[in-house]
């Protein structure tokens, strides 16, 4: 087994999503690092800071460059950051004159950032743009099955009814509320980090504010209102929203699950896996991913928000902690939103063994309709008593909730709609319209 399953040959195409991955593999990170020393030479050079000649020099060798990872390994272990190699690198390519005004006034930490900021918004599109594809799927099955009624279940038990639709409805309205957090905090998550060596960006002197509201522009990043080195909360935050993504998928999952076993068959969720030695097994793998990655993310949540504690004005400890886990968490965010979006569109209902295991129960779990019927016509505690004795009965004699009650009560009670379970699924319809609504509007394109 390799170290990480994320680009693991054998099991990467389990645990990882190549479309996430490739943004940041390190050929990616070079990518984006060469693009903020392009753009930085670019705005120094219209703030007149540097030669035009020089900025363009710079750029045209950054489009082409294309270094070794290894070849930069062992700089960057010596340095604890890859941006010196990476420079001196550059400088080699570029020779003359020109070389000396790369990275000029810049720190390491500028570039790492604002790099992993480039990385960032490619990621977030793609995150948005699976969970609008999910949202989509799961519109359609609590649409579809608003009136598929099946069993409600609470601590395990069977409860009173519910509908598929309902549920369904429940796994979207996190995705509508996350997808909108995501949007908002985009706005401080994606800003670039130019500070200079302790966040003051003194070396570049009166020039300064041009040079950063040029690079700004160069990289259509905003501005931040001052450099961020050693201020991660909105990385936090951003980390606790996939997670809270993976959560709300894992809790899906875990749904699906349950819903799959042999006993229960409600659903069937996927391909289905097979057994090495049981050919009549259909695993439910990618319910089962969902609530691997979620549990996944939540534990490396812990270790990444310590990641937020940076000493003064930057932390080489800290931000090599981020290095460690936020990747990680963003693929795994990216693989369970692709499993999902896989998944969801193909979900097979059962809603004839749906009916089959509402009628487990002989009744049982339509008892508080009952009391509530009967409480029109004998009170509440008596109508709870009654119900008590009846339910009694039905375990003893093996029968009907409702068949017993009848022969304990003469109270004018509509016993045929009460005992439907297509009667007491209350606001259901409501809910859902709610939901589909939140998500028509939360999740335009």
């Amino acid at each position: 087994m390799s170290v990480s399953p994320f680009d693991s040959a054998l099991l990467g195409n389990l645990f990882s999503d190549p479309e996430i991955a490739a943004l940041f593999d390190d050929r990616a990170q070079i990518a984006s690092m060469l693009l903020f020393e392009s753009a930085l030479a670019a705005a120094e050079a219209r703030a007149g800071v540097i030669p035009e000649k020089s900025a363009t020099r710079i750029a045209e060798v950054c489009r082409e460059f294309n270094p070794d990872p290894a070849s930069l390994a062992a700089g960057t272990a010596s340095a604890g950051v890859p941006v010196p190699a990476l420079v001196k690198a550059l400088k080699a390519e570029i020779g003359g004159d020109d070389a000396r005004y790369v990275h000029f006034g810049a720190t390491s930490q500028d570039v790492v950032d604002s790099a992993l900021v480039l990385q960032l918004r490619d990621a977030v599109a793609i995150i948005r743009r699976r969970i609008r594809k999910l949202a989509k799927a799961l519109s359609a099955h609590a649409d579809t099955h608003r009136t598929t009624v099946m069993i409600g279940r609470t601590r395990s038990q069977q409860a009173v009814p519910t509908t598929f639709g309902l549920k369904a409805a429940g796994w979207l309205a996190p995705l509508v509320r996350i997808d909108h957090r995501i949007d908002s905090l985009s706005s401080d998550l994606l800003r670039i980090s130019f500070g200079g060596a302790a966040g003051t960006l003194a070396s570049i002197g009166v020039k300064a504010a041009d040079v950063e509201s040029n690079l700004s522009e160069e990289l259509d990043l905003p501005l931040a209102d001052m450099p961020w080195h050693a201020q991660r909360d909105v990385l936090v935050d951003f980390a606790s929203q996939l997670t809270a993504l993976t959560g709300a998928l894992g809790k899906m999952g875990q749904d699906l699950v349950l819903l799959a076993q042999s006993e229960i068959a409600e659903v069937q969720p996927g391909k289905g896996g097979g057994s090495s030695t049981m050919p009549h097994k259909s695993n439910p793998v990618q319910a089962e991913m969902l609530v691997t990655l979620a549990r996944f993310n939540a534990g490396l949540l812990g270790t990444f928000a310590q990641a937020q504690l940076h000493d003064h004005e930057r932390s080489g400890a800290s931000w090599l902690l981020e290095w460690l886990t936020l990747p990680q968490i963003i693929t795994a965010t990216g693989a369970a939103i692709a499993q999902a979006v896989d998944m969801v569109p193909d979900l097979k209902i059962n809603a004839g063994r749906m009916a089959e295991n509402l009628e487990l129960s002989r009744g049982a779990m339509l008892a508080e309709a009952a009391t509530f019927a009967l409480a029109d016509h004998l009170g509440r505690d008596a109508a709870d008593k009654l119900v008590k004795d009846a339910i009694a009965k039905s375990a003893e004699n093996a029968s009907n909730l409702f068949d017993e009650l009848q022969k304990l009560t003469d109270a004018p009670v509509d016993w045929a709609h009460i005992r439907n379970p297509a009667n007491y699924i209350g606001q259901s319809d409501v809910f859902i319209d709610r939901v589909l609504g939140a998500a028509k509007r939360g999740l335009r394109d």
